[in-house]
């Protein structure tokens, strides 16, 4: 059970050097890296670089880099001062809108995009700045949107819905159509959870509705920001090319699957920041002196979150080498529980694996395994799927934490350790309970 003991290793070193020793996250996730390396024995080295190098190329922690850099830029060109100032006019005069907002809108582009990390920062990039204005703290902010971007997991139709179904354990028990309703139902309660959750940390942050007299008339604010909703068209268009029936064309007349070879997380920072620089043209620098200034000054934003996310990745594709799916698999399928106290150990252990890992990797490591074990003690197949999915939802909220905690936090300019001990009491645990009264069938769905 060599992957096993590298798993509770690797969270152990990464939680007791940041919660007991109080030292900074990144170097907590380089020796998470380290250790779990090492759990692979004589061949440490080889995985070691391996595990670096697959992280070093993944599109995810590149486009992470590329959120903040947009981020900074659309905040020192004066953009987000101009939609923030729109936005308040509108409906800055309600105590926290801007978190009910980012709340909503999580839950909304979830059922759409259904990628963790595209969530947070396409909603992150808007409200966090917004939610800022309103008293609400950066770490608060951050927590709100990395804790919402799980949302994008609990409604149809995710990446790991169909690692799920698509799976030789689960396809025989479920089909796709099965679970489609089911699974309405269970992101229904999440989002129920996630307002709950934003209306608490929105009391508990002294978040206060922007003073009237702050807030700019809206037919002024209208006519200095309303180009400024050109974002939201930028954040559309790598959306509406990867998905429906313009995703459909595309693929026929290119001859190649669209929706794989252009990725939204990718295109839609770099798509934000060309508009951001037409929309900003006035405020640019006009010398290299100060393009180099202003890159200079952007570089302190990368510094943790860039490592973080970096070696995050690197510790889960270190760990996944130790044998951890298969020993994990192995696990649930003897295990033989009355039901609510099976599913409360599915939960952990998904949970578990859900924190270095993505919520597709959890899902193909332990997920399929987890659902056949609930339905082999009487729990029906897609209340068994979607109380997982539920499970596996917790990427961002279990420390380490998975990329849209890392973006959130780039974006809030905060260390993602302050955000830990929020994101497990009001994101992970209660998810864990939803998804254990879903496969209790307390909770319909």
């Amino acid at each position: 059970m060599i992957g096993i003991w590298a798993l509770g290793t690797y969270l152990a070193v990464i939680l007791i050097w940041t919660v007991l020793l109080r030292r900074n996250v990144g170097e907590a996730m380089i020796l998470g890296f380290i250790v779990a390396a090492a759990f692979n024995g004589t061949e440490m080295f080889t995985v070691g670089w391996s595990a670096l190098y697959d992280a070093l190329t993944d599109e995810i922690v590149y486009a992470t880099v590329i959120f903040v850099f947009m981020g900074y830029l659309l905040e020192r060109v004066g953009v987000m001062e101009r939609m923030i100032n729109l936005l308040d006019s509108l409906i800055g005069g309600s105590k926290g809108g801007a978190a009910y907002v980012s709340t909503v809108s999580s839950a909304g582009l979830g059922s759409i995009v259904h990628n963790q990390a595209a969530i947070a920062a396409t909603v992150g990039s808007i409200t966090i700045p917004w939610m800022q204005r309103s008293n609400i703290s950066r770490s608060t902010a951050a927590t709100i949107i990395a804790g919402n971007a799980g949302m994008g997991i609990t409604f149809p139709f995710s990446a790991s819905m169909f690692v799920l179904v698509g799976s030789s354990t689960v396809g025989p028990l479920l089909s796709v159509e099965e679970l489609i309703l089911p699974l309405i139902f269970g992101g229904l309660w999440c989002v129920l959870h996630r307002l709950i959750v934003t209306y608490i940390l929105v009391r508990r942050s002294g978040a206060q509705a922007t003073p009237k007299e702050q807030r700019q008339m809206l037919s002024v604010a209208f006519t200095q920001g309303w180009a400024t909703l050109l974002l939201f068209v930028g954040v559309a268009v790598p959306m509406i090319i990867t998905s429906g029936a313009i995703a459909a064309l595309l693929t026929t007349h290119a001859q190649t699957d669209v929706s794989k070879a252009v990725s939204p997380i990718f295109w839609i920072p770099i798509v934000l920041i060309l508009m951001g620089l037409l929309l900003g043209l006035s405020k640019l620098p006009r010398s290299l002196r100060a393009w180099t200034k202003l890159i200079e000054d952007s570089i302190p934003r990368f510094g943790v979150v860039g490592v973080t996310v970096l070696f995050a990745f690197a510790g889960a594709n270190a760990l996944a080498s130790s044998g951890l799916p298969e020993q994990l698999t192995q696990i649930l399928s003897g295990l033989d529980l009355p039901v609510w106290l099976l599913a409360l150990v599915i939960g952990l252990i998904v949970v578990a694996v859900a924190a270095p890992l993505s919520s597709t990797a959890t899902m193909a490591a332990v997920g399929t395994v987890g659902v056949a074990a609930l339905v082999a003690a009487g729990v029906p197949a897609p209340t068994a799927a979607v109380a997982v999915l539920v499970f596996s939802s917790c990427e961002a909220a279990v420390p380490p934490g998975g990329a849209p905690l890392y973006v959130a936090c780039g974006i809030a300019s905060v260390n993602p350790y302050s955000t830990f001990r929020r994101m497990m009491l009001f994101y992970a645990l209660p998810l864990l309970a939803i998804g254990v009264l879903i496969a209790s069938g307390i909770l319909p769905v």
